[in-house]
């Protein structure tokens, strides 16, 4: 590992634009305790003591980018509502453009609001609506992605099956980031596995490698090795990444290249949005010009950052430098 090469890339993530599409959602939570059960039913009465609220799904997926500093745009839709407008200040809050939204009124802004009592999760309500968006809504979608991709240096497609991503959309976004010679990486829903054809990149965790190619069960290293390469074949796309939590990561590139990463976490309390964490800042590292193999181990560092801090969690410059610089090959 070459750390002057990847602290240097990660001194250039200031001077980057990302541009993010996928599904947007509020997460709410209401923390509170229990001391008796409703005598309306069997259920516990939680008094709610306090509220908070993060950014979901691609939001969060931008909220990492921001934290090292670098510029992000957001292509994704809101409801005509009020989540929808503080869904729009959540953004703006943290820097991230919301000139690319585009607005639904037929369905709601996604909101997921976590009721906890005692750290222990008690229910969770979601409000959206499933389904397809209309033609006019995906229309938008692309027509946001042809405006804007080619002022950015790298895309993210960040799908969570609620509709904004989809195989107009994907093909669009993958011949403009080709044509433009620009990175273009996903973090997939297994439903849309086969739509990935052709990015640089698509990051499934181990279960969502199996599942979206509907592979046996992965019991040993040679089953992971084997799954990579055939999604690496199946998909034509230059590289897969698999998470594969406490055993690190394993890289995926033609001609049976396969680069396995040890994980760099030292203590693990919350795996929350990991998975949003590494495909920002490998997607980072490669518009800094870093090789795949190198993305991979920032990212990598990365993630054992955020697994080492409780909730949904985001990294920085300094904390990603920090770590590196310590670190010690054996």
């Amino acid at each position: 590992m070459d750390k002057k090469k990847l602290l240097a890339a990660i001194n250039k993530f200031a001077q980057k634009k990302i541009l993010v599409i996928g599904d947007l959602m509020l997460d709410r939570f209401v923390w509170g305790k229990v001391s008796r059960i409703s005598p309306e039913a069997p259920v516990p009465v939680v008094e709610v003591k306090r509220e908070s609220g993060a950014l979901g799904g691609a939001g969060n997926v931008a909220n990492n980018i921001t934290a090292f500093g670098a510029q992000v745009s957001v292509i994704g839709v809101y409801g005509a509502d009020q989540d929808g407008h503080l869904l729009k200040e959540e953004l703006s809050q943290r820097g991230i453009s919301t000139k690319y939204l585009v607005q639904d009124s037929a369905r709601p802004t996604i909101v997921k609001t976590r009721i906890i009592a005692s750290h222990q999760q008690i229910v969770r309500v979601d409000k959206e609506v499933k389904g397809n968006f209309s033609n006019k809504i995906i229309d938008e979608i692309i027509s946001k992605i042809t405006s804007v991709l080619k002022e950015v240096d790298a895309v993210i497609i960040s799908d969570y099956g609620k509709g904004v991503i989809n195989a107009p959309v994907l093909k669009k976004a993958i011949t403009l980031a080709k044509k433009n010679k620009i990175p273009i990486t996903v973090d997939p829903k297994i439903e849309h596995f086969l739509y990935y054809k052709g990015v640089s990149c698509i990051t499934p965790n181990t279960a969502e490698a199996i599942a979206g190619m509907r592979y046996k069960e992965v019991s040993q290293d040679k089953d992971i090795i084997e799954l990579g390469k055939k999604i690496l074949k199946t998909l034509k796309s230059e590289s897969v990444l698999i998470t594969r939590s406490e055993k690190g990561m394993t890289l995926f590139e033609p001609n049976n290249k396969t680069t396995h990463i040890p994980t760099r976490a030292r203590e693990v309390f919350d795996v929350t949005g990991a998975g949003d964490t590494v495909i920002a800042t490998f997607t980072l590292a490669l518009a800094t010009g870093l090789s795949l193999a190198e993305s991979a181990e920032v990212a990598n560092f990365a993630a054992g950052l955020v697994v080492a801090k409780v909730g949904t969690a985001t990294t920085s410059v300094q904390e990603l430098k920090k770590v590196i610089n310590e670190f010690n090959e054996k």
